[in-house]
């Protein structure tokens, strides 16, 4: 990668008005002691005065575990599920509450997400999350997410909250993902081990020369640098690019919004639009057609547009809410594909509707659109 290429990366940053802030165990309780609350103060400040220039936060925190441990005097992670979701359910009553307590001393409010990852592989559940959070980022919360470690069993858990964050980043379509941690960022080799390991300031997120560079996991936290770069992998899908670098670093979310060349930072090896198309087009099958009149053809493939209901003339299969639907003519040529939000029974009672009288017609209004041109792909 050119300098020329590195420092426009760095630039781009500048412009970022969406960004996830993960922030790990190693972090949050490295010493073992107890809570860093003075460490979540600082990186609150930090994410307050972003605040004020206008960016959007979520953040995505571990810890819940590592607190639980230190309450109850645990040295060693546990093993066993229900021990682990047994100390998740305690830790995660003051991890809340530092955060908490921390926002509001610069007059921002919070709200606790729990997710697992059948909140997000669930098309329903998926765009039920997405709502939700968009609507805390309009209210002007910040969103504090954490899995659900309580409930969650071992065929649902996201395993580490790297994969959680890049999840997140995609459901809302963040532009950036930082991923806090001990280090300060990714290494040629483990700096740990070898004196001569250099920091990989630019890369790309898909870059498998990557992989070898990666180490293993701390003994508080479930991930290591390996789970960081498959979520910046995951991160890009939708086009965002990720920061790997220490949250020790002083102002740290400040200076890596302002383009200085802190820590790793991994570019999405495809534009957002194309990374978004990728997914949709290529990921999924469609569970069934939705027929669009000429004007509705015109609208999405001439303007981009959004699909309501009153371009729909005909509905086709059986589908949920969320599941991946495929948009053709009337001469049943494709012509895009994306995430309904509405069923297929619900569907055929709007069709041919205008929004506004989707909420008479089914008692309820979910969204204004049937798909929203962000979960729609043109083919």
């Amino acid at each position: 990668m050119s300098n020329q290429a590195k420092t426009q990366n760095r630039e781009r940053l500048k412009t970022v008005r969406r960004c996830v802030v993960k922030i790990g165990s190693a972090l949050l309780a490295g010493s073992g002691e107890g809570l860093d609350v003075s460490a979540i103060q600082d990186w609150v400040a930090q994410m307050a005065r972003l605040r004020q220039q206008g960016i959007e936060l979520l953040l995505v925190t571990s810890g819940s575990v590592a607190v639980g441990m230190q309450r109850l005097g645990r040295k060693t992670r546990p093993h066993a599920l229900h021990e682990l979701q047994a100390m998740a359910a305690i830790g995660q009553m003051g991890l809340i509450q530092a955060y908490q307590s921390a926002f509001q001393q610069h007059g921002l409010q919070t709200a606790q997400v729990l997710l697992t990852h059948d909140d997000l592989a669930d098309r329903g559940r998926y765009l039920n999350a997405r709502t939700t959070l968009r609507t805390l980022l309009q209210l002007g919360t910040i969103p504090v997410i954490n899995e659900n470690d309580t409930v969650a069993v071992e065929e649902i858990r996201f395993g580490d909250n790297d994969t959680l964050a890049a999840q997140v980043a995609n459901v809302i379509e963040a532009e950036l993902l930082i991923i806090l941690t001990d280090q300060s960022g990714l290494y040629s080799a483990d700096p740990r081990i070898n004196a001569d390991a250099a920091l990989v300031s630019e890369g790309e997120a898909g870059d498998p020369a990557l992989d070898i560079m990666a180490g293993d996991s701390g003994a508080l936290g479930r991930g290591g640098m390996r789970t960081k770069l498959e979520a910046a992998r995951k991160a890009a899908r939708s086009g965002a690019a990720t920061v790997i670098v220490s949250g020790r670093e002083s102002e740290v979310l400040n200076r890596v919004l302002a383009g200085e060349p802190l820590g790793t930072h991994l570019a999405p090896s495809q534009g957002r639009l194309n990374a978004r198309k990728q997914w949709l087009a290529s990921h999924l099958k469609p569970r069934g057609r939705l027929v669009l009149d000429s004007g509705a053809v015109s609208v999405l493939k001439g303007q981009g547009k959004s699909l309501l209901p009153v371009g729909v003339t005909a509905v086709e299969g059986r589908f949920s809410r969320g599941e991946l639907v495929s948009c053709v003519d009337a001469d049943g040529r494709e012509i895009a594909r994306g995430l309904v939000n509405y069923g297929a029974s619900d569907t055929t009672r709007i069709i041919g509707q205008s929004s506004e009288k989707i909420e008479s017609i089914l008692g309820y209004v979910d969204e204004p659109e049937l798909i929203h041109r962000d979960n729609m792909a043109l083919v």
